[in-house]
């Protein structure tokens, strides 16, 4: 909300800038202010407040400081970045998809397409050739890493899991050229993934990291030449639960699967129909006798 306000600026009126430079040096006190206040610091009338309000997409001011109040608030720490503790279940509900969609609406605008054609290419190189794809992480992108090896193996590519750190370093380091090692972290600092991405860099395999951009486990891939998918978002991985950043990662695996699997060809279908087509054998159970049947039970 408040990048797309700092964009509009030179598109607004000079009084209106003026309100806007106001929202943007303090958010938190403007969401806060009486109308009569923000006019006077901006040096504007209170009309002027409001046809900012306008102008910037809003309904009025008191749309508008609902909208900011949402954008700028710090939430409940450890929880989720914004939300309150007195907030009802409709708006939780609200919050934490607008959080998320937001991102993912970031992310679609902000993502590196020669990355991912780097990235697609390298595992569709290795499914090829059968050679090994090793999926890397710890906790919460731990189980990223089980999504993604459920996702790649359905594909009829040799892919693991692995997200034990003595687990990582002997996958690693039984890894050669044309395998590829995906590790994914949401801050980018745990020491275990990134030994693990440079065992596998020296061993010639292909290494994607999945991370923050800036990171050192992203800054040590780009040292090496190596692919980083950059997963950036507004947690901060020391205060909150990682929703977001997961989501996004997930996202991320998806974008690969499908891309991987397009690029395999018509010859993987037949396959995966027979897959669909066991699993729905499993999935309906037979119908219990009726009770009026007289069938006694096993």
């Amino acid at each position: 909300m408040l990048d797309r306000i700092r964009a509009s600026i030179p598109a607004l009126p000079p009084a209106e800038q003026r309100v806007a430079k106001l929202l943007l040096a303090d958010p938190r006190s403007f969401a806060t202010l009486p109308v009569s206040e923000l006019a006077h610091r901006s040096h504007v009338s209170k009309p002027t407040v409001v046809r900012f309000c306008r102008s910037v997409g809003y309904d009025g001011l008191a749309d508008f400081k609902l909208k900011l109040a949402g954008t700028v608030n710090e939430g409940v720490p450890f929880v989720h970045r914004s939300v309150d503790e007195d907030d009802k279940p409709g708006d939780l509900i609200v919050k934490v998809i607008d959080n998320a969609v937001a991102a993912m609406l970031k992310y679609r605008n902000n993502a590196a397409g020669h990355a991912f054609e780097q990235a697609l290419a390298a595992l569709t190189a290795a499914g090829q050739a059968h050679k090994r794809i090793e999926f890397y992480g710890v906790g919460n992108s731990g189980i990223v890493a089980q999504d993604a090896q459920h996702k790649f193996f359905r594909l009829g590519v040799n892919a693991a899991a692995v997200s034990d750190g003595h687990v990582q370093v002997m996958s690693a380091t039984m890894l050669g050229p044309g395998d590829c090692a995906v590790v994914i972290s949401n801050s980018g600092r745990s020491r275990d993934l990134i030994d693990t991405a440079d065992i596998a860099r020296r061993k010639g395999a292909t290494v994607i990291v999945i991370t923050a951009s800036g990171s050192p486990l992203a800054q040590l891939a780009q040292s090496h030449h190596q692919i980083v998918l950059a997963a950036d978002h507004p947690e901060d991985f020391d205060r909150y639960s990682p929703m977001v950043s997961r989501l996004l990662h997930l996202l991320i695996i998806d974008i690969l699967t499908t891309g991987v699997a397009l690029r395999l060809g018509p010859g993987l279908r037949p396959m995966m129909q027979e897959i669909k087509r066991n699993l729905r054998a499993k999935r309906y159970a037979v119908p219990l006798p009726r009770a009026d049947s007289g069938s006694a039970p096993d």
